[in-house]
């Protein structure tokens, strides 16, 4: 009797979980290791840092979603090096000791990491938006500001709790001005009694020359249309050159300007983790510019067939969405499958476009669906009917669609508590050198 295949699965995103569902019936054991207890539907973290939902809305925990598998052990840790010649990959557990976990098949998708382009000090007055830690300090930072402007007495000191300066006008960065208008002139409105939040300027800036630059031209036209209605100052042609405690500076065709802001998002860029950089040296395979393996038309490593480098990871023209990541996990994991009842007839991998979407505002968003373009109120109607269905638990449906009637059609925001706890996160988490 043969020992069972050993899969390994880096990551619980959406890759990680998706090939981890699909590899059901295989005759395989899997481990899926995970830097997080939880999987994460990341396009709605926004909303989380705007306090329209709860953080167990959009990040059920991993080992209740698999509860029924007993083919699966879920493990925390941190993959941080593979052992090529010897099939096992090194795993750093909470504990602070390495363990060696041996495979046969592995499947890594462990998504992606923000880019600050090289100036990796800007982290620390502007952060990004990519797993929980980060929504809970953007939420409270972003409420903490509206507090501070009504205390603040000095007309100067307030206008600067009341900028509030976004870089990066992708979904993240427009979905994010787009809240944080709402939040200000719609529904916070009357709660200060010393600050107006009329007064709040929030400006969404980008070196390109349209926002959401991956969507069809006429729709990055709509949106930009929408965010100035909100009341967003959109500024395009504009490169961030420096970011500190009480500011931004920027450069224009024009010359320089700096803007004076407490808070400040940060939403301009992705790069693929370290591990991708490990696993390059280690299978000798090449990265582009962004870091992410250079794969085979089947998703695996050149001349390393039994590992596959899925979603954000993987180097390709594809869209860096939750889409390509879920449609190459199923991919890697049926290959397992067909592998180890024997068939070779195994086609490359093919992702079918459903599309992109964002939201600006209540009620509006826009969808990009191929040769379909909708916008407006259509728009956040397929935006709303979409992400409820692809999200996790017949539960976390319930309450989010439950908080989103009551932040749509109220004012209400049913996630505004805020620690200070919660807004100096990032810093405790580097400075203990938590990933």
């Amino acid at each position: 009797m043969t020992d069972r295949h050993r899969v390994v699965i880096v990551g619980s995103g959406f890759g990680g979980l998706f090939a981890a569902k699909a590899l059901r019936g295989a005759k395989a054991d899997v481990t899926l290791i995970s830097g997080t207890t939880y999987h994460l539907f990341e396009p709605l973290l926004y909303q989380v840092a705007s306090g329209i939902l709860s953080e167990g809305e959009v990040a059920p925990p991993i080992r209740e979603i698999l509860k029924n598998r007993r083919d699966i052990d879920v493990r925390l840790g941190w993959v941080t090096d593979v052992d090529v010649a010897g099939k096992m990959v090194v795993v750093n557990y909470p504990d602070g000791r390495d363990r060696s976990v041996p495979y046969d098949s592995l499947i890594v998708a462990a998504g992606a990491q923000n880019s600050y382009f090289g100036n990796e000090q800007f982290a620390v007055h502007a952060p990004s938006l990519k797993n929980i830690d980060d929504a809970l300090e953007l939420r409270s930072r972003i409420f903490h500001a509206f507090e501070m402007a009504d205390l603040e007495e000095d007309p100067e000191a307030r206008r600067r709790w009341l900028t509030f300066v976004l870089i990066g006008a992708g979904p993240t960065g427009v979905e994010m001005a787009g809240q944080i208008a709402e939040l200000a002139h719609r529904a916070l409105r009357g709660q200060y009694r010393n600050a107006d939040l009329r007064e709040a300027q929030i400006i969404l800036i980008d070196a390109v020359d349209r926002v959401l630059p991956a969507f069809a031209p006429s729709l990055s036209e709509k949106a930009k249309k929408k965010l100035t209605k909100l009341g967003v100052d959109v500024r395009l042609n504009t490169r961030v050159v420096d970011v500190d405690a009480t500011g931004v500076e920027v450069k224009t065709a024009d010359g320089g300007q700096r803007i004076e802001a407490n808070t400040k998002i940060w939403a301009a860029g992705v790069a693929a983790p370290s591990l991708s950089t490990r696993i390059a040296e280690a299978t000798g395979a090449e990265t582009d510019r962004a870091g992410r393996i250079l794969v085979e038309p089947d998703l695996t490593v050149p001349g390393h067939p039994e590992i596959f480098v899925v979603g954000d990871m993987a180097g390709s023209d594809l869209p860096g969405v939750a889409q390509v990541a879920m449609q190459g996990g199923r991919y890697a994991a049926k290959t397992v499958k067909k592998r180890l009842a024997g068939k070779t007839d195994i086609k490359p991998f093919k992702y079918f476009d459903k599309g992109n979407m964002a939201t600006i505002s209540r009620f509006s968003a826009v969808a990009d669906l191929g040769k379909l373009h909708f916008g407006g109120f259509l728009g956040w109607l397929l935006w709303l009917v979409i992400h409820l269905f692809y999200l996790i638990g017949f539960k976390n449906k319930i309450t989010t669609l439950l908080h989103w009637m009551v932040s749509f059609l109220g004012r209400g925001r049913s996630e505004r508590i805020t620690t200070v706890q919660q807004m100096n996160a990032r810093n405790a988490l580097n400075t203990l050198g938590k990933r």
